[in-house]
């Protein structure tokens, strides 16, 4: 030992606001400048470096007391330092124990997708190096972009719950709370008229934007040629600079089965009859762009404005066509056209189907026991597995899976105007972005039309963040055991971004994990066909998570499991504005708590109830028009 008396050492405890992590270490620093050493007084050594020799006799009775005095305070000396080294080394033993503790814990927490049946989950590369949330936070703060350090408090104390098992399965996290839901079954497909002759002229429609919004166009082309008596040309599908997909009607969808199914309603043709097809439709006056409609146009426009179009040069063109027809007040009968159209008329080529069958079967590791026979044809056709009566067992039950569309791409984060906690390089590059893609935006944002990133997210106006999205998981139920289905690409920050969901959920995939490189290649430089694998395995799942309620995507998949899920295929919808004053709490709110609220604000969106006037049948499809109800 360095010192053999007594040494004083101060231990400062720093505090809660500057911990090492979550978990209640403490950080503890010893102030060396503070140690003092009481050692008491010798002799003064001779020239050899030898103390002074005293003789016992010449010892006088006074310098006898203070030898006995100096020994006892020695030997008390030596007590307290050995009993302050004792005291020390307990200390290091402790916290030395506590990390070993939260090593175990990381490593529960990380371990790999298990295998089940004849497939292996590989979960995402970012999930390939152990990391602790905390720490992987920490760094990610450091770096150029800082928004991961926003829910750290939160996310520890998720990580935390998962791996101790801490989250509870609530009974119907997996299955719809209300029973009436299985009352509405499908209904369209049946009709009591007679079929249109198209004799009015010919309906051509360019449609815009990605396969959500053309799939819409196409219905709505269909209801309008009905409406006017017109024979509708197969659609075709507008080059976009954004989705830079070249794919036509017949890349996607199945034509001949769509020229059949439909010809009890309408005339559908391939293409124009020769003499119109050297026409020049813009000069006649017979091209009608997007901006000559009005959004949610009725049928009186149609009727008004188009139909002498059609009488005088027998074809109109519909570029850009989109969202150009009211969802009310529409006809009973051209309603349920729509529906129809939607749900039964639109059916995918049979290489989506099977690489979309693929996945449902990678997800559901090849148990033929799940899954909704009807909705299962409908998505792939004969490409689906059948069910074998009696073959469910209590295994298939770790084949569910959750489908999850996490919409955090540029374009939905720059239009937002909200802030993720990326500092001032993340406000310069959403800017940038808005500067180049909505210039009419930017405008609006220069004189001030906008609320404050702060009021936005308070309004529930902003799009979920991944950390937001992991925390509302975890906090609904879901363990980490759970297989996650992710859709879409591009999320905005990249994989860094989707740390903490990859961290939390290991066993998340997406179809580029799931196919083989063969198996995707036919698709890889189609963003169209790519989102149509995406629709299938996100529509087949048990349980089906949205981020943006408004998002064309999310809302087509819940319409297509209200209609063909016989009230058993949840869909789980946030109400953002209640999630934002759940989050603004992150730094004080307790688990528990925080769990009780996200299920309390997500259940109250699975009501289950008809579809309010003025709302899509693409999303809403529980009305007359398309399912029928049994009291």
């Amino acid at each position: 030992m360095p010192y053999s008396n007594s040494t004083e050492i101060n231990i400062v405890d720093v505090g809660d606001e500057d911990r090492g992590n979550d978990f209640g270490f403490g950080q503890w620093i010893f102030d060396r400048n503070s140690i003092s050493s009481r050692m008491s007084q010798s002799s003064p050594r001779d020239s050899s470096g030898s103390p002074p020799q005293l003789s016992h006799h010449s010892a006088s009775p006074s310098s006898s007391a203070n030898g006995y005095f100096d020994s006892k305070k020695t030997k008390i000396s030596k007590r307290k330092a050995w009993y302050m080294n004792k005291t020390t080394i307990g200390l290091w033993l402790l916290v030395g124990l506590f990390f070993l503790m939260n090593l175990w814990m990381l490593r529960r927490i990380q371990e790999p997708g298990q295998a089940h049946g004849n497939i292996k989950l590989k979960p995402l590369k970012s999930n390939a190096t152990t990391v602790f949330i905390r720490e992987e936070l920490q760094k990610l703060g450091r770096g150029k972009k800082p928004q991961k350090t926003i829910y750290a408090r939160l996310l520890a104390k998720a990580s935390h719950a998962l791996a101790e098992g801490e989250t509870k399965e609530p009974k119907d996290l997996w299955m719809e709370p209300y029973t009436r839901a299985s009352s509405w079954i499908p209904c369209s497909h049946t009709r009591n008229w007679e079929p249109s002759e198209g004799t009015s002229g010919f309906i051509m429609v360019t449609a815009n934007g990605g396969i959500n919004q053309q799939r819409v166009a196409v219905c709505n082309a269909v209801a309008i040629a009905r409406m006017l008596n017109a024979t509708l040309v197969l659609p075709r599908f507008m080059f976009s600079s954004v989705w830079r997909d070249a794919s036509q009607f017949g890349d996607i969808y199945q034509e001949d089965y769509f020229i059949d199914y439909l010809k009890p309603d309408i005339r559908v043709v391939k293409e124009l009859p020769l003499e119109l097809q050297s026409l020049d439709l813009e000069a006649m006056g017979s091209m009608v762009t997007d901006s000559d409609i009005m959004k949610e146009a009725k049928p009186s426009f149609y009727m008004k404005y188009i139909l002498p179009i059609l009488h005088l040069n027998r074809v109109v063109h519909f570029v850009g066509f989109g969202n150009r027809l009211a969802s009310d007040p529409i006809p009973h009968k051209l309603q349920s056209l729509r529906c129809r159209c939607n749900f039964h008329a639109l059916r995918f080529v049979p290489k989506i189907q099977e690489a979309g069958a693929l996945l449902i079967q990678r997800m559901r590791q090849n148990d033929t026991g799940l899954g909704h026979l009807d909705l299962d044809h409908y998505l792939v056709g004969p490409f689906a597995q059948t069910t074998v009566k009696g073959q469910k067992t209590a295994a298939a039950k770790k084949s569910r899976y959750l489908a999850l569309h996490l919409r955090f791409e540029i374009d939905m984060v720059a239009h937002s105007l909200c802030e993720f906690g990326g500092g001032e390089e993340e406000k310069r590059e959403l800017e940038a972005y808005r500067g180049i893609h909505f210039p009419a935006l930017v405008e609006l944002e220069k004189k001030g039309k906008f609320p404050s990133p702060t009021e936005l997210k308070s309004e529930g106006l902003c799009p979920l963040m991944p950390e937001e999205t992991v925390l509302m998981l975890a906090g609904l139920g879901f363990n980490r055991r759970t297989h996650i289905y992710l859709a879409g690409a591009h999320i905005y920050g990249g994989n860094s971004r989707l740390s903490a969901l990859t961290t939390l959920f290991p066993n998340l995939v997406t179809k580029e994990n799931l196919l083989s490189s063969t198996e995707i290649e036919p698709f890889r430089d189609f963003s169209s066909q790519l989102a149509a694998l995406d629709f299938i395995a996100c529509t087949a799942a048990d349980v089906f998570a949205m981020t943006d309620s408004g998002s064309q995507f999310s809302s087509l998949v819940a319409g297509y499991r209200i209609y063909y899920g016989g009230g058993k295929m949840p869909t789980i919808r946030p109400n953002k504005r209640r999630l934002a004053d759940i989050f603004v709490k992150n730094n004080t709110i307790e688990w528990k708590v925080f769990e009780t609220r996200v299920r309390k604000a997500v259940r109250q969106n699975k009501r289950v109830f008809s579809r309010p006037v003025g709302r899509s049948v693409y999303r809403y499809p529980r009305c007359k028009d398309c399912m029928c109800y049994n009291d």
